[in-house]
């Protein structure tokens, strides 16, 4: 399967790229300790004791990569049941 993805911010440019999902991307999830640490900076930052500048890049940074891991498991799957 190829998926695309395109991300566009005001202060970025624009990003496309192709890649080959394997069959078996349903599985693949982030380790626990990357769990851990979105859940935490999220957490701290529902509790209103704000992020730092760099914490506030890496929860964005983790949840471009968590969105683009269920897109492209969301495509996988989708693949597998058109062949059923």
């Amino acid at each position: 399967m190829v998926g695309k993805w395109r991300h566009n911010r005001s202060t970025s440019a624009i990003i496309a790229f192709e890649l080959t999902v394997p069959s078996d991307l349903a599985k693949l999830e982030f380790p626990a300790g990357v769990k851990r640490r979105l859940k935490d900076l999220l957490d701290k930052q529902d509790m209103g004791s704000g992020l730092t500048a760099p914490e506030r890049r890496e929860a964005e940074g983790l949840v471009d990569l968590a969105e683009l891991l269920a897109l492209l498991k969301l495509r996988a799957g989708g693949k597998k049941t058109a062949r059923a």
